[in-house]
């Protein structure tokens, strides 16, 4: 009989075929070419229920983020982990960036190379939107997206001018208290004839926040510094080729502490451990990214080309350990207009490494070594509409993968991975969403600062991961009122580690996280407010996962989220954002509430003005976030890092 996967795959080609036959069919019996309309199944709205969210441009200026933590405000089932820049840790549903597939304006990244720090360092200023899809990854946004994906996009040329002009600028200045100190930014973009250009730098500089009990933490001061050119030439037939490189640098004073061994590490995750004080040294944590793409404008019929070759670095300097993780990929991708949607095919391909070395200052000891990892794919994925109720997405990838271990061992393995989904409207403001999802996972580089790190590693039972992934929710909408609540249940298997303990990366894990999604909103003429919750159940090999599963996930529990904006008058938005997390003692986890205020104005007669005031944490809570390493954990010599406290930060941006 044959395997599982392979009657998948065969099901999955089985089905792509038929409609997409009969699509193209279509489109040769009429001689016509297709103008892509807005498929159903890829709003907003049905997208939400299915798991995959958007945070918009307009959500990202509402929320005016000063750190990647901010962009998710009201979002529940997307949380991040505390502290400083290199810190910050991306989750959805509990399952933590390192197991998502995570791109930059298309550009693959790589994780981490130390578990302390955080995976992308990204830093706000220029994004335009994010797309995160949990559990359910369509097959076209590329390999390894075991818990979903995470695509951030930057804003272009054509974003940033207004109608008629071909030069403008902006200028960004912030400051605030407890930590927030110095804010700025300077942007420059324009377009003269077929070529455009954005350029764009970024500063923030502060000193370490004090928590809600008026605690300093140390090793929390904000440094750092955000670069980012784009330049594009677009012919007079809609040819684009764009070229882009960005570099993000946190440099800031880092709490250190001794051990294991005589080595010593920054560990900005933690306020500090029970065994000894807090040492204040210099670290590093950088990302550089290069990326080149070639698409068509106004594409129209059958040729509708995404061509990409990118190139990314993340390193980090972390007193007596040193780690960088590089990627060189591309995609080569067509999507395909029908007369009842769409489908993309292509194959993509990356070729990353893991080197690293630890040297400790006060003694002889020296380890280190590298890791690769290769992979190339192939796949297709439809979007259509089937009718006037039906709404569908399907489709499948193919990768092969070879890995060498830092012992210089061969591994080689492929694997299919197959996902649909369906928007069907019961009545005309009811609809059902549901969708399922296997995923190869493929192998996992290790934590590049610790290879070989006291103990040569060895791969006996090395091997690759899988995800299975199913969400199945219900929409209602009747203009003012959109609630939503989905049901999702995704389990990866056979996680190997990349923080090995005794060096046994083929020692294997089970991820799982399982739960519900819910959202009520109401809009007015002036506003809206919203409430997203999310229960998310996360376990490792059956058991409640623990606050620092590194690499892997949280434990979150319940996180209720809320957003609200209104226009009083002429030029004034009030709003504000909260999360209340009720207790979870299933991971020792206590109730917090932390809520947030803003007021902004803009000038009716200098429009290109805008003024802000943001008040964070407004009731000085004192609280350690649910995503926070060691939340909840009194069993080790970590002390988990509070949240700052109330922050009071004043913005203005003038567009010129």
């Amino acid at each position: 009989m044959a395997h599982p996967l392979v009657r998948l795959s065969l099901l999955a080609s089985t089905a792509l075929c038929t409609p997409l036959l009969a699509g193209a069919a279509s489109a040769q019996d009429t001689g016509e070419l297709f103008e892509l309309e807005d498929i159903r199944i890829e709003s907003d709205d049905a997208q939400s229920v299915l798991g995959n969210h958007e945070v918009s441009e307009e959500d990202i200026e509402r929320r005016n983020p000063a750190s990647i933590s901010d962009v998710f405000d009201g979002e529940s089932a997307i949380s991040v982990s505390g502290g400083a820049a290199i810190a910050k840790k991306v989750f959805v549903n509990g399952i933590e960036e390192s197991l998502l597939s995570v791109t930059i304006d298309g550009a693959r990244q790589n994780k981490s190379a130390f578990h302390h720090t955080g995976n992308v360092l990204i830093d706000p200023g220029l994004l335009k939107a994010v797309e995160i899809s949990s559990g359910l990854a369509p097959a076209d946004e590329g390999p390894g997206g075991l818990g979903g994906s995470i695509a951030y996009t930057t804003k272009d040329a054509a974003d940033l001018l207004e109608a008629g002009d071909s030069f403008g600028g902006q200028v960004t200045l912030g400051g605030g208290d407890n930590g927030f100190g110095l804010r700025s930014a300077l942007t420059l973009y324009g377009q003269s004839g077929g070529f455009d250009y954005v350029l764009h730098g970024a500063q923030q500089n502060g000193s370490d926040y004090k928590d809600g009990s008026g605690t300093t933490v140390e090793g929390t001061e904000p440094d750092i510094s955000d670069y980012l050119a784009k330049f594009s030439y677009t012919s007079e037939t809609g040819h684009r080729v764009a070229f882009s490189a960005s570099e993000t640098r946190d440099t800031g004073n880092r709490a250190a502490q001794v051990g294991p061994g005589p080595f010593v590490f920054i560990r900005p995750d933690f306020s500090g451990l029970t065994s000894g004080p807090n040492q204040i040294i210099d670290a590093l944590a950088r990302r550089s990214s290069y990326a080149l793409t070639y698409t068509k404008e106004d594409a129209t019929g059958w040729f509708d080309p995404f061509f990409q070759l990118a190139y990314n670095e993340q390193e980090i300097d972390a007193g007596d350990g040193w780690g960088e993780n590089t990627s060189f990929s591309g995609t080569f991708k067509n999507n395909f207009a029908l007369s009842n949607g769409s489908v993309s095919a292509g194959l993509d391909f990356f070729n990353e490494k893991a080197e690293g070395r630890t040297v400790s200052s006060i003694s002889p000891a020296r380890f280190g070594g590298r890791e690769e990892m290769k992979n190339i794919g192939v796949f297709v994925q439809a979007r259509q509409d089937l009718g006037a109720r039906t709404s569908v997405s399907y489709g499948a990838r193919f990768d092969a993968q070879e890995f060498t271990g830092a012992d210089n061992s061969e591994h080689s393995d492929q694997g299919f991975s197959a996902n649909a989904a369906i928007d069907y409207h019961l009545t005309d403001t009811l609809t059902l969403n549901a969708g399922i999802a296997s995923t190869f996972g493929g192998y996992a580089l290790g934590e590049a600062m610790i290879i070989n790190f006291f103990t040569p590693w060895n791969y006996d039972g090395f091997t690759t991961a899988r995800s299975n992934s199913a969400r199945l929710g219900l929409r209602f909408d009747n203009g003012p009122w959109v609630v939503s609540g989905a049901l999702f249940h995704t389990e990866i298997d056979d996680l190997a580690a990349v923080f090995p303990a005794g060096g046994a990366r083929g020692f294997l894990r089970d991820v799982k996280t399982q739960g519900f999604d819910g959202s009520i909103a109401y809009a007015w003429n002036t506003g809206f407010a919203r409430m997203n919750y999310t229960f998310a159940d996360v376990t490792e090999n059956g058991d409640t996962i623990g606050s620092r599963a590194y690499h892997r996930g949280r434990p979150l529990g319940h996180l209720i989220a809320l957003e609200s904006a209104w226009q009083p008058w002429q030029g004034w938005t009030l709003g504000g954002t909260a999360e209340i997390a009720p207790k979870y003692s299933d991971a020792n986890m206590p109730a917090y509430s932390v809520w947030n205020a803003y007021a902004e104005y803009v000038p009716p007669t200098m429009d290109n003005l805008r003024i802000r005031l943001d008040l964070r944490n407004l009731f000085d809570e004192t609280y350690v976030a649910r995503a926070n390493d060691s939340a909840g954990d009194t069993t080790s010599r970590a002390i988990p890092m509070n949240e700052p406290g109330r922050t009071i930060a004043l913005t203005a941006t003038m567009r010129f």
